[in-house]
């Protein structure tokens, strides 16, 4: 199932491009810069443990091509090669024990885009999907209270396996979309301010039959600012 999600979202890219080549107005943009912003993440645990969203900052690269516009759309397609540092804290109320995985991860998203608006000089409103995949590069916790056999036997179900439990799957994939607005500029380049979210497909932890946990995912909200600057621009007689 989850290979069929991600074989579809790519399809879908794929023949989105495809379709605008063949009826729309061509474009040739292409737009690199850099972006950064703040995560939001859970993960999404079968049996469930109780958490806080945990915050951290991403930053990353982007590359962004503009291939048509059919009508009043603006069809892109982009890809991103970011740093963000997900994992869980937990909200223990039966202790004082507080604790925190921080699970940092190479993520990369590619994205189909749609936007309308100004397409040179204004503003502009898009929205963004597509598959995202993620590389695991290292991993720490941060525990306190006492954390000891007496508190740990409090926790709701006694789930208390994960403290220990290294990350498993080093390889992460996923779905991932949001929406922004967009200022372009004709010499300044193009300002971005976007919300997204990920709903991860693979899990942490292992999830066989005799592993622990059936379910162990992140699910990330971001909120992040980017700047991009034209590398390629087509040449245009009048402004939208």
């Amino acid at each position: 199932m989850r290979k069929a999600i991600l074989a579809a979202l790519f399809a879908c890219m794929a023949g989105s491009v495809a379709t605008y080549g063949q009826i729309g107005e061509p474009r040739n943009d292409l737009a690199i810069g850099i972006n950064g912003g703040y995560t939001l993440n859970q993960v999404m645990f079968n049996p469930s443990i109780q958490q806080k969203f945990k915050g951290a900052p991403t930053f990353g690269f982007t590359m962004r091509y503009t291939c048509e516009k059919y009508f009043k759309s603006l069809c892109s397609v982009q890809l991103e090669v970011n740093y963000a540092n997900l994992g869980w804290e937990e909200n223990i109320e039966t202790s004082t024990d507080t604790y925190k995985r921080n699970i940092s991860y190479i993520q990369i998203p590619f994205l189909a885009r749609m936007g309308w608006g100004y397409e040179e000089k204004g503003a502009l409103f898009y929205v963004v999907a597509g598959p995202q995949l993620g590389f695991y590069i290292g991993d720490n916790d941060q525990r306190g209270g006492l954390f000891n056999d007496s508190t740990l036997r409090l926790r709701p179900g006694q789930v208390n396996q994960q403290y220990d439990m290294p990350v498993k799957n080093k390889f992460e994939y996923g779905i991932t979309a949001g929406l922004g607005i967009e200022v372009n500029t004709r010499r300044a380049g193009h300002f971005l301010l976007e919300g997204r979210y990920y709903y991860g497909l693979s899990d942490i932890f292992g999830n066989g039959k005799k592993d622990v946990f059936g379910r162990s995912a992140n699910g990330t909200i971001v909120v992040k600012a980017s700047y991009l600057f034209d590398i390629i621009r087509t040449k245009r007689r009048t402004e939208q």
